[in-house]
């Protein structure tokens, strides 16, 4: 046994081990192949401290009879007996057993996404590169599926627990009866809301009404005031191609024609001023009834006077404000043509000035008796508020026989 440190070792190397002799640092692996070689392996053999000396310091000799062997040191204290553990064979390589699985955890590794190479690698270039084109959409939902969310968002009269297919919201608890009629009540239009659409409709179809009645009184009338107007001068036309002798005629019935070639005007006359029989029906009326009646245009003095609409019903007066001093008018009658030349206009009278029609109409400009003819319509356009009155005198009477006058030929 040498003599020094129990916890230290001699600087001198150890001894290379002899043939046949496992290297003592061998590892594991090592130890069992030398085995398997037929090496043999030394006993156990305890470790012996050297000696480490260190100038100036002495290492007190080691005192066996201090230790009895057993267990218990020459100061009474128990000291355990040392133990060396048997040296076990190493087993053959074969019989090594394999290392047991580990057993799998309990918790779940985090998810990562698989690493996928790139087909090339990113090159960071100030040359020109392709670019690759944008993925095409994802395909939307098929025609089932476009057909039910249609069908859910059209659906009309779902209750809260019925939603509609489409919807994503989970469905409501039911109504109870209370509930369900206190809703319904609720959805009900309060009294000045159902008043509102009861005039608002009121006055819908009143505006439409008026819109008929314009339509009407504007277009309509005038359409059909012609062709009655048309239908009386042709049976004046026929009348005189007959022969029949003139002489009295009744309320309405057509006994001249009066043309205005400045207006482009040609329009029946007829007795009396009757609205729904003479003025209605597209034809100028001839004042011959009481205090109103007026000379003929045969007759060797007097004043025709005759009225005529200005708007709808045919409105044969509607441009006579137009009319200047010596523009013609011209009475047809089964004997002659009456060839007058206005003379003067008043634009506006009251209706109850009834001199103007006098056989020297007063305001007129005429001073005595003589032949002359009066046209009278009411004025603003569209009312009856007032009367305009034009005058004219008689300048020349030709028989049917010789012709028209130049008036109408020229």
């Amino acid at each position: 046994m040498t003599e020094g440190s129990p916890w230290f070792r001699a600087t001198n190397p150890p001894d290379e081990p002899g043939p046949g002799e496992p290297t003592p640092t061998a590892s594991y692996e090592e130890r069992a192949y030398q085995a398997a070689q037929g090496y043999e392996t030394p006993a156990y053999e305890a470790h012996q401290p050297t000696t480490y000396e260190t100038p100036g310091y002495e290492t007190p000799a080691y005192d066996a009879s201090a230790y009895d062997g057993s267990g218990h040191d020459a100061s009474g204290y128990e000291t355990p007996a040392y133990e060396t553990p048997a040296y076990e064979p190493i087993p053959e390589p074969s019989a090594v057993p394999a290392p047991e699985p580990t057993p799998e955890t309990s918790y779940e590794e985090p998810y990562e996404e698989p690493y996928e190479p790139q087909d090339e690698p990113y090159d960071e270039t100030m040359a020109l590169r392709t670019v690759e084109p944008a993925a095409a959409p994802l395909p939307g939902p098929g025609r089932a599926e476009r057909r039910k969310a249609a069908k859910g968002r059209g659906r009309r009269g779902a209750t809260p627990s019925e939603p509609s297919e489409t919807s994503s919201e989970a469905p409501a608890a039911p109504l109870s009866r209370v509930e369900a009629r206190r809703a319904a009540k609720a959805q009900k239009d309060s009294v000045g809301v159902v008043a509102s659409r009861v005039v608002g409709e009121l006055f819908i179809t009143f505006g439409v009404v008026m819109l008929l009645f314009v339509t009407y009184q504007l277009w309509w009338t005038n359409v059909l005031a012609g062709q009655q107007a048309d239908q009386a001068k042709g049976q004046i036309e026929d009348s005189w191609s007959k022969g029949r002798a003139p002489g009295a005629f009744e309320p309405g019935q057509g006994f001249a024609i009066m043309y205005i070639p400045k207006l482009d005007v040609v329009v029946p006359v007829a007795e009396g001023i009757s609205k729904p029989k003479v003025l209605d029906r597209g034809m100028v009326g001839h004042y011959a009834d009481g205090s109103l009646k007026t000379a003929m245009p045969g007759d060797k003095q007097g004043n025709f006077a005759v009225a005529g609409h200005r708007n709808t019903h045919g409105e044969p007066f509607r441009y006579i404000n137009r009319l200047e001093p010596g523009d013609p008018i011209v009475v047809e009658t089964q004997d002659a043509y009456y060839t007058y030349e206005m003379a003067s206009i008043l634009p506006q009278t009251a209706p109850s000035n009834v001199s103007v029609i006098d056989p020297v109409p007063q305001q007129s400009g005429f001073k005595g008796p003589g032949r002359y003819i009066t046209l009278t319509t009411c004025t603003p356009e569209f009312t009856s508020t007032y009367r305009m009155i034009v005058w004219g005198k008689m300048v020349e009477e030709r028989p049917r026989s010789k012709g028209k006058p130049d008036a109408l030929v020229g």
